[in-house]
């Protein structure tokens, strides 16, 4: 064990948790708008890297790499569809989102924007939204929570399980104390640390590999470098895209930044920041079979090679970047999951809409840590899945439940409350069934599960009756909004 990383990473940990101390100081007199949005005050570079941050979970450096290293480059589709999907929704969905959420009553979360969208009073939609978001976002925080553990245990020695449970401590502390002004600061020094880490370590591996510094047996196998290696891992790869347009802890980011002229200059920041962690994740996983040759845990490749290169602060302070990679994005998940039961199932159902803003700060962080209590469960299980099978599965379920509504909602003017109710649940079940009976067949669940969430939502939507002329009002509205500051 090298002392030296393990001080680096609880200089880091406690650096996390002093944010959090901060922002909780900082939340005398917070509501619920500001500890679930930061009061829409979102500067472009937070949030430029918080969405990129609270996206790229350990799967960016442990499980995508891990792929590319164990099968090729026919994974690299993976990285190709998530460009191209986080590219369009910065461009095609963010600019809408904000303006409809803003005219839409405010609204601070995305049940209540799909609720409010239609100016209904029925919490359908709310409900439904929440309970898939408990569902999925317990899954996507496991991930987030044994790739640490994996990082631990690999780097310093530990058991797994005790890995988890001090980084799970340390992620539900900054986001139960500080709200979303933490955990977006928290992403931001993280996504910082993120990109630093797969710049340098791949750019030093080369040097290395052309040095003839490498390990002795690092042959690759032959149509490792195919790009098209068949047509399903090409759609499959493809359908990761289609996650961006309803994936809540991301998409909360385009809504929390203060003007339409920030947001422009976010989405500059975003896609370079995004397009530079997907390359150099690749590059790491080639460079990282080129200098090591085979590992018996694929998962471990940038891991494995940054201590290969680096001495033990650099090493510790290179390798924190998964830690940040993980608590980036599950603080982010926790925070959607908690705002999406205090304000979409706790207040308008039991409290019926007279609970106090310290009370709802409350049953927000109740929920946090009940959801990391569970996450941790499964994490620990041995037959929970691998990190990206984790990620993967969550992934889906949002993309599918969500992305089609929330676009029909922002481009649509016919679109009803129906319809969106019917597009959530078929996108949610056909996404789940597809994994569950014909997950053999090499298709990712997210791409049908979208495609039948879609033609539900538009098929439903005319089956019954159009929106109101109020609704068609507040859609022109938002479709004209102008910020002042603009």
């Amino acid at each position: 064990m090298r002392y030296s990383e393990l001080i680096v990473f609880i200089v880091y940990l406690v650096f996390m948790l002093g944010i959090g101390v901060v922002f909780f100081v900082r939340s005398k007199g917070m509501g619920e708008k500001g500890y679930f949005l930061g009061d829409r005050k979102m500067g472009p570079w937070v949030t430029a890297l918080s969405a990129g941050a609270s996206d790229m979970s350990a799967w960016v450096l442990m499980g995508l790499p891990a792929s590319v290293y164990a099968f090729g480059l026919g994974k690299t589709w993976i990285a190709i569809g998530l460009l191209i999907g986080y590219i369009l929704s910065w461009i095609i969905e963010a600019p809408r989102l904000r303006r409809f959420t803003i005219v839409s009553n405010d609204s601070i979360t995305i049940p209540q924007y799909l609720t409010n969208r239609f100016l209904s009073t029925n919490k359908a939609v709310q409900i439904t939204c929440a309970v898939i978001f408990l569902f999925a976002y317990t899954v996507y925080a496991a991930s987030s929570i044994k790739a640490c553990g994996t990082l631990f245990n690999t780097v310093i020695g530990i058991d797994a399980k005790v890995a988890m449970y001090i980084a799970a401590l340390i992620i539900v502390s900054y986001t139960f104390m500080g709200g979303f002004s933490a955990v977006c600061w928290t992403d931001f020094f993280q996504g910082l640390l993120m990109l630093g880490a797969l710049l340098i370590a791949p750019i030093f591996a080369l040097f290395m590999v052309e040095s003839g510094k490498g390990a002795e047996n690092t042959a690759i196998q032959e149509g490792y470098f195919k790009l098209f290696t068949n047509w399903k891992d090409v759609i499959s790869g493809l359908g990761w895209g289609l996650g961006y347009f309803g994936m809540p802890h991301i998409i909360v980011r385009f809504m929390s930044v203060r003007s339409d002229k920030a947001l422009k200059k976010g989405a500059k920041i975003g896609i370079l920041w995004t397009t530079l962690i997907l390359a150099f994740s690749v590059l790491s996983a080639v460079l990282g079979h080129m200098l090591l040759g085979e590992l018996e845990d694929s998962s471990t490749v940038f891991i494995q090679m940054v201590r290969y290169i680096f001495p033990g602060v650099i090493s510790g302070l290179l390798l924190s970047a998964i830690l940040a990679a993980s608590m980036s994005t599950a603080d982010s998940q926790l925070l959607a999951a908690s705002s999406a039961f205090a304000s979409d199932v706790y207040q308008p159902v039991f409290r019926k809409g007279k609970a106090s803003n310290n009370e709802m700060l409350w049953v927000g962080r109740i929920v946090v840590l009940a959801i990391t209590v569970v996450a941790l469960i499964v994490a620990a299980n041995p037959n929970s899945g691998t990190i990206m099978g984790l990620v993967e599965n969550a992934w889906g379920v949002f993309g599918a439940a969500f992305g089609p509504v929330i676009l029909l909602s922002l481009f649509w003017k016919r679109f009803n409350f129906a319809g969106a109710l019917a597009g959530i649940i078929v996108g949610a079940a056909v996404d789940i069934l597809w994994l569950a009976f014909l997950g053999d067949l090499g298709i990712y669940e997210i791409v049908p599960g979208f495609i039948c969430g879609f033609l539900a939502a538009v098929l439903v939507s005319c089956a019954t009756p159009a929106p109101s002329r109020e609704v068609e009002e507040l859609f022109d509205r938002a479709v004209n909004y102008v910020d002042r500051e603009d």
